[in-house]
């Protein structure tokens, strides 16, 4: 499997500058994407970490954030040379499914101590539910680099290509960005008992942004 250094990403500045502003402004456009709470991103380093209801969030996700996101992505993806050719010149970087991959968790560490942002689908794959059997990752670097986790909920990328469609749709999408969840809000002292806590706060604050968005996406809410 042969990847792009995602410590190493400039060489790969000028490609995605150019896919954040032209194929993202046309994915923007086709599919109606509505941003909430944008300005709730801080201006460094940040874990940003959503629910994972679609092969769309990831992109989804860098093409609306305020600067490229480094996201993990599961290894099997690079398999495939053109898609993990793509993957690795837009700052992802892959991540083994089967256990706690150290070397995946270093360099989401290196990053953020270099100041940019991650994001990371807690529940480690595809779930339409949203919140069920979240990894402990995001709390795990947060905790370990004092960097925020934005939560966000991401509503209607599910519907772009629904089981048994043969081709894709162009759903209404929503973005809910929420309150950023500092570590030092994690009062207990216990390693262990942190990161539960911190990783249960993160899913309640998920379930809450998928809530959100889809309020806003089907008109429930101004």
């Amino acid at each position: 499997m042969s990847t792009v250094d995602p410590l190493r990403p400039t060489g790969n500045f000028l490609l995605a500058r150019f896919v954040r502003i032209i194929p993202a402004w046309v994915f923007r456009l086709l599919f109606r994407v509505r941003v909430i709470g944008a300005d709730r991103i801080p201006e460094g380093p940040y874990i940003l970490a959503g629910n994972h209801i679609s092969y769309a969030d990831p992109m989804v996700l860098w093409c609306v954030s305020p600067k490229p996101v480094h996201f993990m992505a599961h290894s099997g993806l690079w398999k495939n040379p053109i898609l993990g050719w793509g993957l690795s010149r837009l700052w992802a970087f892959p991540v083994q499914r089967q256990a706690a991959d150290r070397n995946a968790l270093k360099i989401a560490e290196t990053l953020l101590k270099r100041g940019d942002p991650i994001g990371i689908f807690p529940e480690g794959t595809r779930n339409i539910e949203g919140t069920a059997n979240p990894q402990q990752g995001a709390a795990f670097l947060a905790l370990r680099t004092e960097a925020p986790i934005v939560p966000v909920g991401i509503a209607g990328t599910e519907l772009i290509k629904p089981p048994g469609a043969r081709l894709i749709r162009f759903p209404r999408l929503t973005i809910s960005y929420g309150q950023p969840i500092d570590p030092s809000e994690i009062a207990v002292t216990d390693r262990k008992e942190r990161i539960e806590v911190m990783t249960a706060m993160l899913m309640s604050r998920i379930a809450e942004e998928i809530s959100n968005a889809s309020a806003h996406r089907t008109g429930r809410r101004d």
